[in-house]
This record gives structure tokens, C-alpha cells and sequence, in this order.
């Protein structure tokens, strides 16, 4: 997952790291560019399981107070993203697809959300200089490990969220649920503080009162 708009100097860099913390809607991934890593088959299997499950992100719930929960949720973060996704149908289709990818994985919507911010400023057909694709900035190789090979999906909204959000899950399970740890090797950047604060920085955008 990297930057999309061009390699910035050094002192730049550190400029839009800073801006992004201060600004609500920054453009692109801010930072380095995710690593290849071998997976086990074990893992690899459990990966592509989680890709190829074809449920429909429509959430159904068992108690009338969940789906007031969400709805209000629906209602309200709709609102703030009018900014960037001005067409209504298209603004509630991406948050019910986020919010369902996010609750599959085991992740919090917010958090999610703050991360496409950081990655791709909610583009969907953002490229990054690293050649990583779409709202979650994923980088084709995956497609090879646990998906069809099929890179060019990835511009699909389901398919990309999926992925970015079963991939972030997958690195938290291995930095033991931590969270920094696991964003920066999401971002290629691991151990380093700039990604991590950024996305947390986001995520507070997102974050229900």
C-alpha cells in the first residue's frame, strides 16, 4: 500500500504527513510500499477462503436495537462523506459494503474507513506509484496468492474492501492484535510511527459520538 501521487522529497514528505493529521481529506496513501511476504499453505487456504466467500454485504439482525445502531450509523456517516461521494446511491452502497466487510473481518468500521482516507482519499480507481489499486491501495501480487490472479478486480468496490479488510485482519492475527504493528506492515512501513498515527488520526474522523 503506498502513495499515489508521485515519490516527494524528504522535507515534503514530512510536510503532507504532518497536513494530514490537520486536514479531513487527504488524497493518497502517505507512505512506503507493502512487501511480498511467503504465506504457509495453511494460511494461504484460510486467505483464499475468506476471499471467495460470495455472501451479500446486506447485514440482517436478530434484535430491533442492532439495526437502529446501524442505521443510525448509516445515517450519520453518510452525512460526513458527501464530500467526497456526492451521488447518494453510490455513497450507501460503499458504507453498507465497508461496514459489512469491516464486521466480517473483525475490525471496526471507523478504522476502516480512517485507512481508506489515508490510502486513496476514497477513490476507487486510485494507483499508487507501487502499482497498488483501489479504495484500500492492494497490491496485485495478492490477487496471485489468494485470489484468481485476476489484478484488474481489484478496482471492484466489494472485491477490493474484501481484500484490504481480510489482509489487515490477517497481519493483526500476526502481531498478536497489535494494531500499530499490523498498519504498518499493511503500509510496508512496519515499526515506523507516520502510517499508523495518520490512520489513527482518520479514523477519529469516523467515530460516532
Amino acid at each position: 500500500m503506498s502513495r499515489g501521487n508521485g515519490l516527494p522529497t524528504r522535507r515534503a514528505w514530512l510536510f503532507s504527513a504532518g497536513a494530514a493529521l490537520a486536514l479531513p481529506w487527504p488524497e493518497a496513501a502517505r507512505a512506503g510500499s507493502q512487501a511480498e511476504e511467503p504465506l504457509a499453505d495453511s494460511v494461504r487456504t484460510v486467505l483464499s477462503s475468506a476471499i471467495a466467500n460470495k455472501a451479500p454485504p446486506k447485514p440482517t439482525f436478530e434484535r430491533s436495537e442492532d439495526r437502529l445502531a446501524y442505521l443510525r450509523w448509516l445515517g450519520q456517516i453518510s452525512d460526513r462523506l458527501k464530500r467526497r461521494k456526492s451521488e447518494a446511491q453510490t455513497r450507501i452502497e460503499f458504507l453498507e459494503t465497508l461496514w459489512y466487510e469491516s464486521k466480517r473481518a473483525g475490525l471496526e468500521p471507523a478504522l476502516v474507513l480512517g485507512l481508506v482516507q489515508v490510502e486513496s482519499g476514497f477513490r476507487k480507481y486510485a494507483i499508487s506509484v507501487a502499482g497498488a489499486r483501489g479504495y484500500m491501495q492492494v497490491m496485485p501480487f495478492w490477487a496471485r496468492l489468494i485470489g484468481d490472479g485476476d489484478a484488474a478486480r481489484l478496482f471492484h468496490m466489494q472485491t477490493n474492501l474484501r481484500f484490504g479488510c481480510v489482509i489487515l485482519r490477517h497481519y493483526l492475527d500476526r502481531e498478536r492484535g497489535d494494531l500499530f504493528m499490523a498498519l504498518g506492515r499493511y503500509n510496508g512501513s512496519r515499526g515506523k510511527s507516520e502510517y499508523p498515527d495518520m490512520v489513527f488520526g482518520a479514523r477519529k474522523q469516523w467515530m460516532l459520538g
